[in-house]
């Protein structure tokens, strides 16, 4: 993956199990915020996998669509774009009728110091979605973050893990969550919680936020020592076909790779293939943010893209210069400040 159109055809390579999911899923699938960093990819990888099933089902892309060329690059993937604020009621309730909801929409970059919006976005407008599609099948996209730290020999919090956030951004998400299973509760809407630690792609994530601080020359912080990451393309399979797994109460479902893998190892990978020295700063701490993903890869099996294809990857990346995203995950923070 060595520019823009190969990552992108990448990411959205449907893989023969996801199309007999789609070919068994009916109905259009409408994506709610998709115009964030990772809604462009799984449209295009929901439009390629209906058209490898046959089904004619659509895809319909929802966002405010405020960045220049976002729609354009949308309407690219082949799904149907409707440019609307879903906080807003009438825009909310303009939206077409569908089986089949993925929800993207959220707030974490920049949400320190602004904790009311993060609060608002992230608690207060799922609830509206979900009165709005009572009874379709939602696929939410929710995060790690709602667990507490665990230890680094643990294997990660589990689905049974007693949730346990750190910090506002956190604790909205765990609200989103609850929320949610409110109304899944009261009006039988069948869920998914798709529980999300660190996706990566090549210009956005965990390897481009460490192999950019070795290409500046600055010290990587270690205190966070581990962590878990996936392949965005995976992620992004695990959304789409969570939504034939859907319950009531919502299914909760982390998504990851399977390893605890070392902040300090990488960063030296990600060192060897920069041909940069890296030097580090800080203490491993004895706890860090992590999941256990054996349930999800009970059921979509394990990720196609391997660590060190990702560190490789990754590494040339950034080391040529091609365009990132500039969204510093700041995975090393221990106090949920983002």
């Amino acid at each position: 993956m060595r520019s823009i159109d190969e990552l992108e055809e990448r990411l959205s390579r449907p893989r023969p199990d996801l199309v007999e999911d789609l070919r068994r899923l009916d109905g259009d699938i409408v994506i709610l915020g998709a115009s964030g960093k990772l809604g462009v990819s799984l449209a295009r990888l929901a439009v390629r996998g209906i058209e490898a099933a046959g089904t004619g089902a659509r895809v319909i892309a929802v966002s405010r669509y405020s960045a220049p060329g976002a729609v354009e690059a949308m309407r690219a993937t082949g799904a149907e774009v409707i440019a609307a604020d879903v906080g807003d009621d009438d825009a909310l309730a303009a939206l077409p009728d569908v089986p089949n909801v993925v929800y993207l929409v959220g707030a974490k970059f920049g949400t320190e110091g602004n904790q009311s919006g993060t609060w608002e976005t992230n608690v207060y407008l799922p609830g509206r979605v979900a009165r709005r599609y009572a009874g379709s099948r939602i696929s939410a996209l929710s995060t790690g973050n709602v667990y507490p730290m665990v230890g680094v020999g643990s294997g990660g919090a589990t689905e049974d893990t007693l949730p346990g956030p750190v910090g506002e951004y956190a604790m909205s998400c765990l609200g989103r969550e609850r929320v949610l299973e409110a109304a899944s509760r009261r009006d039988g809407t069948p869920m998914a919680f798709i529980r999300l630690n660190y996706a990566v792609e090549m210009r956005y994530g965990v390897l481009v936020d460490i192999a950019q601080t070795i290409e500046a020359g600055e010290p990587v912080d270690v205190t966070m020592g581990s962590f878990n990451l996936v392949w965005q393309g995976y992620a992004n399979e695990a959304t789409l076909r969570a939504l034939l797994h859907v319950s009531t109460p919502p299914l909760l479902l982390n998504v990851t790779g399977p390893e605890t893998l070392s902040v300090r190892r990488l960063a030296t990978d990600l060192s060897a293939v920069l041909e940069k020295p890296v030097t580090f700063t800080g203490t491993e701490e004895p706890t860090a943010l992590l999941g256990n993903a054996q349930r999800c890869h009970a059921l979509f099996g394990y990720p196609d893209v391997t660590v060190p294809e990702l560190v490789g990857a990754t590494a040339r990346w950034v080391r040529a210069g091609l365009p990132t995203l500039g969204k510093p995950t700041k995975f090393n923070r221990r106090d949920g400040k983002f």
